[in-house]
């Protein structure tokens, strides 16, 4: 099984994961800039963007980055990631990958909101119907904030949409499990951005973990959702920029 996977640049390793919504196209904004000062290094989980959704055998998603990280000889990085890719990003730091994190708005196993549950219901309604269009549509509007343009909504729309075509497609469907995470065992410097108009489940998550990771600076943007870096682009550049 091949995870794709890119690299550009050279310098300190910096590995970039996407939420659980898009690809690893998240980061085509930030990409160019970041391979100016760093060895960038991208991939797709099992199920979205270029990577099958395929597993002989029960797979994580930390572990196929840890897979890709040994095959190109990378021991230690610094993580950027976000949502989901956040909890990649923690279960590789626990494990001892992480020189640094920057979680933007990441999730938690805090219990669901109103409003996400809403969310879900609905996702899933569409889902059932098989409007692929609409389950995806619904995401866009969900995730980006106000300030997101149109060609921003329709990336996360053809994104999710591939993501969902690829996902149900699959048969028999891969057994995927995920690592417990203890945050207090994690000792790399970590920033947490939280967007405030994001959902209040992922409102509530961000601050959870700027509260139990012993060695983190919480930062909050009140123009954003949930996938800042597609909403003001140049501004997360220069965030993540200035922070790394």
């Amino acid at each position: 099984m091949t995870i794709w996977h890119e690299e550009a640049g050279a310098g300190e390793p910096l590995v970039l994961l996407h939420s659980g919504v898009v690809d690893s196209r998240l980061w085509d904004p930030q990409w160019q800039a970041l391979a100016e000062r760093f060895r960038v290094i991208r991939v797709d989980y099992r199920g979205f963007g270029r990577t099958p959704f395929q597993a002989d055998e029960p797979y994580s998603d930390c572990g196929d980055v840890a897979a890709v990280l040994a095959e190109l000889g990378v021991a230690k990085a610094t993580f950027v990631a976000s949502s989901y890719g956040c909890r990649v990003a923690l279960q590789l730091a626990q494990s001892g990958f992480a020189e640094r994190l920057v979680l933007l708005n990441p999730d938690s196993d805090l219990p669901p909101t109103p409003d996400l549950e809403a969310f879900t219901t609905e996702e899933e309604r569409l889902i059932e119907l098989g409007d692929l269009q609409a389950a995806s549509e619904l995401n866009a509007r969900t995730w980006l904030g106000p300030h997101a343009t149109p060609d921003a909504h329709e990336r996360v729309v053809e994104m999710q949409r591939h993501a969902f075509t690829v996902q149900l497609a699959a048969d028999p469907e891969p057994s995927q499990f995920s690592p417990d995470i203890d945050l207090t065992s994690i000792q790399a410097p970590a920033l947490v951005v939280v967007g405030a108009h994001d959902l209040l489940w992922a409102r509530q998550s961000a601050r959870h973990l700027a509260e139990h990771l012993p060695h983190a600076e919480l930062v909050e943007l009140d123009w954003a959702g949930h996938l800042p870096n597609l909403e003001r682009p140049e501004e997360i550049q220069a965030l993540l920029l200035d922070y790394l």
